[in-house]
């Protein structure tokens, strides 16, 4: 009765711990550890109850009072984000600050802005950014490039698209900043991408290399599982690129169709006569001469014509951009094919020739097969080391169906059975020992009071000179006759109650003879 008393105390005072804590909800997560310390002694101060969690990285607060601790605190400019950003000009007295020092705090406010920004990618816990931002030096023609370093804590792994987003997103933000110039590191100290000037390109070639490959692999694999069956194939797929950017210009001319442009034509005559070589002062004055019936001795003419022709002529450039494929070489190995014998055994029997013709048909169609190109494609029939099982598992359909429940149903399930054994076991240890002990003293004290009352009434109602038998002589009388069958399950109850508590017996009968007599 001590262990019941004090497992019933314990299971009441947990129900009513339960019933009266306050339940709990998240205030912040993901805070860092200045930004932990500052909320939790805001709290303190105002004498909320809180919850810390995670190594401080997760404040649990009453559910009534999140909102309104949620307002006060970004009221008070809380939570920073784990480090400074632009809030540090806020206090900040100009008039009294140098150059220098607003320089280096842009800087850091700068910083910690981008550190935000990197956190609210996915899989990133922690970032911490340092920017080198140099000044032009003095007489200098070219100024240095700036640089930008970055760590980040992540969950799990990042992939290339997002190390490539952050190095874009960074380089976007600072003033002249070129993406190949941020180098991020992880906390493991793996170099994530570097600062070298090749590696941009490198990295985006080998990025879309590998997603042409995976795509054409995912394809191939899909059309050939649902030919052969799911997991009873294997495809690998090469793709050679050409990351070589050509421009080629050429031009071509057309004899045929030409056009006129221009024409000149130039005609020249002359004739020379014979004077006898007779040179005198009368032939030379004007008017003097005298056609004396001379013929010419000679006389010539010319004649030139220029045409100037347009020809047509074709330019043509050609610019060829860096990803070109140049081939694709594909390897499939299906399973053969598994049927039953007669003593419900697996029989294993390769696949025809027409049967892996018709799957080399479909990759081809798949990857875009090109003859020229010299692309391959291989189809091979070989048997797996691991055999279908027999009796695959499958969906359960129907009522079978409804009976699949989550992690959630089962500890709710588990928490009602639980609280259901903990009542029963109050009901039948507890409960009933007390009602039973309550009914059976009152049973008793009644039943002791009508047997002491009893032999008045029988010697009044028994005939005269019958004498009263007490006790175990009573019972063999027939009781049934003389008072009734009711008198008689009465006294035999007494009887058993008196011989199942005879302390209690007692103690009644001792009580009545102390009582003074009328």
């Amino acid at each position: 009765m001590i262990a019941v008393t004090a497992a019933l105390i314990g299971f009441f005072a947990f129900v009513i711990m339960r019933v009266t804590t306050p339940q709990m909800t998240t205030l912040f997560t993901d805070l860092s550890v200045e930004d932990s310390s500052s909320i939790i002694k805001d709290l303190e101060r105002q004498g909320i109850q809180f919850e810390i969690r995670n190594e401080g990285s997760i404040i649990m607060v009453p559910k009534d009072k999140v909102t309104r601790l949620r307002m006060k605190l970004a009221e008070g400019g809380m939570p920073k984000g784990g480090g400074v950003g632009y809030e540090v000009f806020d206090k900040s007295d100009a008039l009294g600050t140098t150059s220098f020092v607003q320089n280096i705090n842009h800087l850091r406010a700068l910083e910690g802005e981008l550190a935000r920004t990197i956190r609210a990618i996915d899989r990133i816990q922690a970032a911490r950014v340092h920017l080198v931002l140099p000044e032009r030096p003095l007489f200098a023609r070219e100024a240095p490039e700036p640089s930008a370093s970055i760590v980040v804590r992540v969950r799990g792994s990042l992939e290339a698209q997002q190390i490539r987003a952050i190095r874009h997103l960074v380089a976007s933000a600072v003033n002249g900043l070129k993406p190949q110039r941020v180098s991020i590191v992880d906390e493991a100290g793996q170099l994530l991408a570097d600062g070298a000037q090749t590696d941009p390109e490198q990295a985006l070639g080998d990025e879309r290399r590998t997603a042409f490959e995976k795509r054409l692999r995912k394809q191939v694999e899909d059309i050939v599982s649902s030919v052969v069956g799911s997991g009873r194939a294997r495809v690998q797929l090469s793709a050679d690129f050409d990351f070589n950017k050509v421009t080629q210009t050429s031009d071509k001319f057309d004899p045929e169709g030409r056009v006129l442009r221009s024409s000149q034509t130039r005609e020249e005559s002359s004739m020379t006569a014979d004077n006898n070589g007779q040179v005198t002062v009368n032939n030379e004055l004007p008017g003097n001469q005298q056609n004396n019936g001379v013929a010419a001795k000679d006389q010539s003419k010319k004649t030139e014509e220029t045409n100037n022709y347009e020809i047509s002529r074709t330019t043509k450039t050609e610019v060829t951009e860096a990803g070109r494929v140049n081939r694709i070489s594909v390897a499939v190995l299906v399973d053969g094919i598994y049927t039953k014998n007669d003593k419900g055994e697996l029989a294993y029997t390769d696949r025809t020739k027409e049967q892996l013709d018709r799957i080399a048909t479909l990759v081809r169609s798949a990857i875009g097969f090109d003859q020229k190109r010299g692309d391959q494609v291989e189809v091979v029939n070989l048997r797996f080391a691991d055999a279908p099982s027999t009796a695959p598992i499958g969906e359960p359909g129907g009522f079978l169906g409804m009976l699949q429940f989550t992690k959630d149903d089962l500890m709710y399930f588990v928490e009602l059975g639980v609280m259901m054994l903990l009542g029963l076991v109050v009901l039948f240890m507890v409960i009933r020992p007390l009602v039973k002990r309550i009914l059976a003293s009152d049973e008793v004290a009644a039943a002791i009071s009508g047997v002491l009352s009893g032999p008045a009434a029988s010697e009044e109602a028994a005939p005269a000179g019958q004498p009263l038998l007490p006790g175990g002589a009573a019972s063999a009388i027939d009781v049934a006759t003389i008072q009734g069958q009711v008198h008689a399950q009465s006294v035999h109850r007494v009887g058993e109650l008196a011989e199942r508590n005879p302390n209690e017996t007692v103690a009644i009968i001792r009580q009545w003879l102390t009582e003074p007599t009328k």
